[in-house]
């Protein structure tokens, strides 16, 4: 970490920043201030965080593109390319990913690039002038919002990692902190940042010159998912229990700020419609891309679209699309809408597989280059609910958590759960309501990020390699499951940073 971090802990940026919004997706320059003078004023300030949305868009960390580091890890796609870029990209779908692996050190600097330029703001903030102290407490919120989503991210990946809250300035400044602390810390960090975000005067909901930044409605979804998380992973400190009433007191309270009544008064269609993108009342969160421009579009459309498909882009494909592992096809249930809307096959004898269809901009104004509008979706309502069902199962809080579950389901056009287990084949696949949840969440929130981490929360390390090696081997391409172990619950460090501190900065098991 000392040979890169130490850049972006010391300067603010000497890139071009965007704001968030896609009114305000525009470029400015701060000419190389350096850090120290920089910010004087709120506007300087407002320009400071924006480069940290900035910095989450990056592909390397959270950005639309960033699926190689979650949905393929998981079992609902991959990649049957293992040449490609050194065959480095397969690894993560292979289980066969080493510390030495370029991918995995780009996608840790990333997500410490966001933790510095939040950094940055936090530690600097207070000397600022304000008018209105409002717009102070929104712009803090905003910045240990997006740290405390960076260190979640980097927590469920490696375990214990380097906790850095303060602005590092020198080379013995950034020794002190390069070790690994435990993931009992991190997590009381993630929640310190989070309270404060939601006691903020952030607005519920962002209005739509605001899009893509953060809102009180995302801070309590996002806390009570973490109070979630480390119940299910029995992290110190309180009993899972606790941590799930915890868990359940903010998602309801991110639930009741809803401006809709039931969930099926948005169709799901609509959710990704590109036109619809900056109204639809189900989004919570998302990072903003602009249609027809070439550098802050969205490529998602295009990239995910095979040889002889015109269903996502106008743009003529030259590639095989991303790889839908035909576990996850089969997951969806007769007459499932979701199932031929997010995912179709490509009948190209080149391909011949299933593709992502979910996101698609066939628009003129994306024309036939696919500089697409999609926004990259990190929060909405419908994960909200099935979080709410979750949480509830977990408290034994049956028919508390078959009520938000039918939401889903009925919005789908689904028989409700009661009814779904008359029916033998869901009953046995699905026999235990905590599987029914876990089975709704992947193919409601296909595509969009979620599934390795609710396996992490599902299973117990032993459980997970059981699970993946009960999967048929057939359905998942070239990736060989049977490469699945205990030790790939968690990444390895990325061998440099273990390198300069072997002790301090100790390997996980099994990646010696």
């Amino acid at each position: 970490m000392k040979k890169y971090v130490i850049i972006f802990f010391t300067f603010f940026s000497t890139a071009a920043l965007l704001s968030c919004g896609e009114d305000f997706l525009d470029l400015s320059d701060p000419n190389a201030v350096r850090a120290d003078e920089f910010m004087q004023a709120p506007a300087d300030v407002d320009a400071a965080v924006n480069g940290i949305y900035q910095a989450i868009r990056s592909n390397n960390a959270l950005g639309e593109s960033s699926s190689v580091y979650i949905d393929e890890r998981s079992d609902d796609m991959g990649r049957n390319d293992n040449q490609s870029n050194a065959g480095e990209p397969f690894q993560f779908t292979d289980f066969s990913l080493i510390p030495s692996n370029t991918y995995l050190k780009s996608h840790w600097s990333a997500l410490y690039t966001i933790v510095s330029r939040a950094n940055y703001v936090i530690n600097n903030i207070e000397s600022v002038g304000y008018t209105d102290e409002s717009q102070r407490s929104a712009h803090l919120a905003q910045a240990t919002y997006l740290r405390a989503l960076a260190y979640y991210h980097l927590v469920r990946k490696w375990g214990a990692v380097p906790l850095v809250i303060r602005e590092v300035k020198t080379p013995d400044e950034l020794d002190e902190v390069t070790f690994r602390e435990t993931e009992a810390n991190v997590y009381a960090q993630i929640i310190a940042d989070l309270e404060l975000a939601t006691g903020s005067t952030l607005p519920d909901h962002q209005p739509i010159s605001g899009k893509g930044r953060v809102s009180k409605v995302a801070a309590l979804a996002l806390l009570g998912e973490v109070y979630l998380t480390m119940g299910s992973n029995e992290i110190s400190g309180k009993s899972p229990n606790e941590y799930y009433l915890l868990a359940k007191e903010n998602l309801e309270a991110a639930y009741g700020k809803r401006t809709f009544g039931n969930l099926k008064e948005i169709s799901y269609e609509s959710v990704f419609d590109v036109d619809q993108k900056s109204t639809n009342p189900e989004l919570i969160f998302q990072i903003v891309y602009r249609q027809g421009d070439q550098n802050l579009s969205s490529s998602v459309a295009r990239n995910n679209q095979p040889l002889g498909e015109t269903i996502n882009s106008q743009r003529p494909a030259t590639g095989g699309g991303t790889r839908v592992n035909l576990d996850l096809v089969r997951e969806y249930e007769d007459d499932d809408p979701r199932k031929t809307f997010s995912v179709n096959y490509a009948e190209d004898s080149r391909v011949q597989e299933y593709f992502i269809s979910k996101y698609r901009d066939v628009s003129d104004a994306a024309g036939v280059n696919g500089f697409g509008g999609n926004d990259h979706i990190l929060m909405r309502y419908a994960d909200v609910i099935l979080l709410l069902a979750e949480v509830n199962e977990r408290l034994g809080n049956e028919a508390e958590a078959i009520a938000m579950l039918n939401q889903v389901r009925d919005r789908a056009g689904l028989p409700l759960y009661e009814q779904a287990m008359q029916n033998s084949i869901f009953a046995t696949r699905y026999p235990t309501l905590k599987l029914a949840i876990l089975h709704e969440r992947r193919v409601e929130l296909a595509f969009e990020q979620k599934r390795w981490y609710d396996l992490l929360r599902a299973f117990t390390k032993s459980e997970l390699v059981q699970f993946f090696k009960s999967k048929d081997q057939s359905e998942f391409g070239v990736a060989n499951l049977q490469n699945f172990s205990e030790k790939d619950r968690y990444y390895p460090i990325p061998f440099d940073e273990y390198q300069l501190d072997p002790e301090r900065m100790y390997q996980n098991p099994g990646y010696n």
